[in-house]
């Protein structure tokens, strides 16, 4: 049981801190909500962080995991983005993205499950953070290749 505490005093502080670091980063993020609570089939679910990118128009679901990257994040993410994509998006905005940040990757896993083609991305996180533009770098990138593969994603339904 103590375990259990140690893990949620450890997700809360990471989260605080979090939290703190993107809305520092002022390139049009937007905080809404923590421990976002979602119902569905009469069952309680928390998304972490949801913010909203004002350029990409678009919600921004965020999941820390503490530990390694696991498959079964994927379906949960998956549920979420379904969820505020059908209950909080409007109808001027994006489809939401997720990003799930683990203390440890698991690349085959993640290059297996392919899920850049629902809009999830998976990162890993320091335990130290590093330097500050590093950060914002790494974020950057991960919101312009999730953008580009929305929008190859979208090209390919037209076709279709």
């Amino acid at each position: 049981m103590q375990n259990a505490y140690l893990e949620k005093d450890i997700e809360e502080a990471i989260l605080r801190d979090l939290e703190s670091f993107i809305l520092e980063l002022g390139k049009g993020f937007a905080f809404v909500e923590r421990q976002k609570r979602m119902i569905i089939d009469g069952d309680d679910f928390y998304l972490d962080l949801l913010f909203y990118h004002r350029k990409s128009k678009r919600l921004v679901a965020i999941e820390l995991k503490i530990g390694k990257f696991q498959a079964k994040y994927q379906g949960q993410m998956k549920l979420y983005l379904k969820w505020l994509n059908r209950y909080e998006r409007q109808p001027d905005e994006n489809e939401p993205i997720g990003l799930i940040l683990c203390a440890g990757d698991s690349r085959e896993q993640i290059e297996l499950l392919e899920m850049d083609k629902d809009g999830i991305m998976v990162a890993e996180y320091w335990t130290e953070l590093p330097p500050k533009e590093k950060l914002e770098e790494k974020i950057h990138t991960l919101l312009l290749e999730a953008r580009e593969r929305i929008k190859a994603r979208q090209l390919l339904d037209k076709r279709n």
